[in-house]
């Protein structure tokens, strides 16, 4: 007899990214920045060990709130922080979804959503794409009806593409909530979050963003939901007591105040993630166009998985990702790789790998 809840029993459970803990590997499959975070963060991290470890942070993490504040546009009682935006999404499921109440995200994509769905006991459904990644309205729109929460990431993983502010608008439930997930925002031309937040629908938009990826800040953990001052109150009664250290807060301070390097590093992925596409469309793949520090390739021919493997076997590591039960897709299923953009070194050796492999 298990001592589980039967919806932790059925589930299998989120496997993130493998991480390697020896030297030598080429990284390239999750979504990591290759390039470190400002010297300031370094700094700042350095002077708050010295400081009062044995004191609990500030619960609210006020000035932090008010730091992102000014960098997204809104006031300070628009802002949660949070130890990464996973931890936003599952505040976010605690706090609107109760027992069989629906939660709708599209598929393929992110699929924590659905484990986290599960987990807490909501039932959940997809929201078909299309085989170019395009919404298919007509099958769409009656489970946004229904749901209670609607996750949509923008840019989308695996795919890295962009929708625009219209369509991901459309999908708010008459009766719920939107969540616009960007964490890979900044390395798009543009992003919708924090605009809609100020539309008419805006209170019951809830936007989340991550220091994981554009500020390199992965090992960190810092993230923050963005929502109408009513929401984020709310919200606020589920997140732990102290959910954010004072290391990270120090260095979400630290690294909010340089926004420069980010930007910086932002461009010389957004420039290798061009001449990445273009490498492997010139090697037979098909490429989306991304707007995210990611690329998703995927052959004709397929191979997908046996790529990835000649690939870990030669200590580079790309994501190989399959998603079944996809209506439209030959054989009901898509498979590809999704190659996080690395720095130019390590982009060189992956594409000399495959070129070796064939």
């Amino acid at each position: 007899m298990s001592l589980f809840r039967p919806e932790i029993d059925r589930i299998a459970g989120y496997a993130p990214g493998e991480q390697p803990q020896e030297a030598g590997w080429v990284k390239l499959n999750t979504n990591e920045n290759p390039y470190p975070p400002s010297p300031r963060v370094v700094a700042a991290i350095e002077q708050a060990a010295r400081g009062r470890l044995n004191v609990y942070p500030d619960p609210l993490a006020t000035q932090l709130r008010r730091k992102a504040a000014e960098a997204y546009g809104v006031g300070p009682e628009w802002i949660l922080p949070a130890n990464g935006s996973d931890e936003c999404l599952t505040i976010l499921l605690r706090s609107f979804v109760g027992p069989g109440e629906l939660v709708a995200y599209p598929y393929p994509s992110y699929v924590l959503y659905e484990t986290l769905a599960e987990i807490q006991g909501g039932s959940h459904a997809r929201l078909p794409l299309n085989a170019d990644w395009s919404w298919d309205h007509a099958r769409c729109e009656p489970i946004v009806r229904r749901s209670k929460l609607a996750l949509v990431p923008n840019p989308n993983s695996p795919s890295g593409n962009r929708w625009s502010d219209d369509e991901v608008a459309a999908l708010v439930p008459p009766h719920g909530v939107l969540v616009i997930d960007e964490a890979y925002a900044e390395f798009g031309d543009e992003a919708a979050g924090p605009r809609l937040l100020h539309s008419a629908l805006g209170g019951r938009f809830v936007v989340t963003r991550t220091l994981s990826k554009s500020y390199s800040l992965a090992g960190v953990r810092m993230g923050f939901a963005l929502a109408h001052p009513d929401l984020i109150a709310g919200m606020r009664k589920v997140k732990d007591s102290y959910n954010c250290d004072t290391l990270s807060i120090a260095a979400a301070l630290a690294a909010l105040d340089d926004p420069a390097w980010m930007l910086q590093n932002r461009e010389k992925i957004r420039a290798t993630r061009a001449r990445l596409s273009q490498s492997l469309r010139d090697l037979g793949f098909h490429v989306v166009d991304s707007r995210a520090n990611f690329v998703w390739a995927t052959r004709p021919q397929g191979g997908h998985r046996g790529i990835y493997e000649a690939l870990k076997a030669r200590k580079i590591l790309v994501r190989y990702m399959r998603y079944p039960d996809v209506a439209n897709a030959p054989g009901g299923a898509i498979d590809g790789l999704r190659i996080t953009v690395g720095a130019d070194a390590e982009i060189d050796a992956l594409l000399a790998a495959l070129r070796e492999i064939g």
